[in-house]
């Protein structure tokens, strides 16, 4: 028995690389995604912030009068992927007051602005999905919002950003160092003329702000993740790694710390061949999720560009019209918890230091007593000999931020220590 299907009139803000390719596929799949979502699907219109025509867009669709979309009282669905903090946050705002259902792939203006959002939303009876803001393609905002919601996630390790991993990748595999292959990233479109955001980990960090946000049942902002990012990578630590068969990569982790506090932050981790993460190469995306109950999981795909990001807002436009059809909403955001922010130098990681220092006897007792002090206990000490120089390469036991920074300005401190090169968190390899 066939019931007459509601019409769903669905309204974009903006019309990039991303909106083109999502405006494009729900004219030519409208048919098959109507028949998957319960109702007929149509695209009434496009607000743009520039006038012109956009290849494969009726002109009819667009218009420079953003706020015509949200206040349009026929759209029942706001696909926002302008980017940015304002005016999205003002248009999804009033999209929400006029009980219109939203999705969004913009992760800066949630890792910001998500808890006021969520709980318009929420207030509103309203839909707001974003699995497209964190690793495009990959289905990790579902899997942890819904799958995972009866177990405790414990910590959530990820490749996020395909521009860093990338570089890392060629590093690693050609020998090359960061600035060539940077430049050639950008060519290939892998990287914007401003990489900043990219390498210096600010994209990466608004992601792990909402997975730690999911994970933890918290409001994590941005402000609150520490970061760093890849260009003090250098030929040298690459090579460091492979001695000890690791690879560096750019990670977001969010964990769970003993005190009940969540840790997380981004920056470079030494990993060991062997782990699932390790594998990762080129642009590709992976999250590895860890819970009491599943155990450990891993989420692999591409991470960024028109097709797969257009791939996860249609995956949200079909859940949230079929919950426009049968008048219900989906899930909303779990906050409950409310767990602090873990300080930095309270986390514990495992750590490699590599510094140059005089190639003479005693030199590694004295190093030895340095980290004894501070209370860092070393697990192994690598040790290559260059002129009247050696190469330490020093990999601790598990110790805090706070112990490992005193060590390092002790360590610079001393007259047979020339330099300190590099201090690179290394995970996987046992504490």
């Amino acid at each position: 028995m066939s019931r007459e299907l509601k019409t769903i009139s669905i309204g974009m803000l903006g019309c990039g690389v991303v909106g083109s390719q999502v405006a494009r596929l729900l004219q030519s799949d409208q048919e098959e995604l109507s028949k998957r979502s319960g109702a007929e699907l149509v695209l009434k219109k496009i607000g743009v912030r520039t006038a012109g025509a956009r290849e494969g867009i009726p002109a009819a669709l667009l218009t420079t009068d953003l706020m015509s979309v949200v206040n349009d009282p026929e759209i029942n669905i706001v696909i926002e992927v302008l980017g940015g903090i304002e005016p999205a946050r003002e248009l999804i705002l009033a999209a929400i007051a006029n009980k219109k259902s939203v999705i969004t792939a913009n992760k800066a203006l949630l890792a910001t602005h998500g808890h006021e959002l969520f709980n318009a939303a929420d207030a509103a009876g309203v839909d707001l999905y974003y699995e497209a803001a964190v690793a495009g393609a990959i289905p990790i905002i579902r899997s942890m919002r819904e799958s995972l919601a009866g177990d405790q996630i414990t910590r959530v390790m990820g490749i996020v950003n395909g521009t860093t991993n990338y570089i890392l990748t060629k590093m690693h595999e050609e020998g090359r160092n960061f600035a060539d292959v940077l430049a050639e990233a950008q060519k290939l479109g892998y990287a914007e003329a401003d990489p900043t955001a990219d390498i210096e980990g600010h994209d990466a960090a608004a992601k792990a702000a909402l997975l730690a946000s999911l994970a933890f049942h918290s409001t994590v902002t941005i402000d609150e993740v520490y970061y760093e990012g890849i260009s003090n990578i250098s030929a040298d630590d690459i090579a460091a790694a492979k001695v000890m068969n690791s690879v560096i990569k750019l990670l977001a982790i969010a964990e769970l710390t003993v005190k009940d506090e969540i840790s997380v932050r981004v920056h470079p981790v030494m990993l060991p061949v062997t782990h699932p993460l390790a594998s990762v190469r080129d642009a590709f995306n992976a999250v590895y999720v860890e819970s009491e109950a599943a155990g450990q999981l891993m989420f692999y795909g591409r991470g960024a560009g028109g097709a797969p990001t257009a791939s996860a807002i249609l995956g949200d436009l079909v859940a949230v019209t079929r919950h426009r059809a049968y008048s219900t909403v989906g899930y909303g955001e779990s906050d409950y918890a409310d767990l602090d922010i873990a300080p930095l130098g309270d986390v514990k990681s495992q750590f490699l230091i590599r510094l140059w220092v005089a190639d003479k006897s005693g030199v590694l007792a004295s190093i030895a007593t340095v980290f004894a002090k501070q209370g860092v206990s070393i697990q192994g000490v690598r040790q290559s000999g260059m002129g009247l120089d050696a190469e330490l390469i020093v990999v601790t036991h598990a110790a805090t931020e706070d112990d490992l920074d005193a060590t390092v300005e002790a360590l610079k401190a001393m007259d047979i220590v020339k330099n300190v090169e590099s201090v690179i968190r290394v995970e996987g390899v046992g504490a």
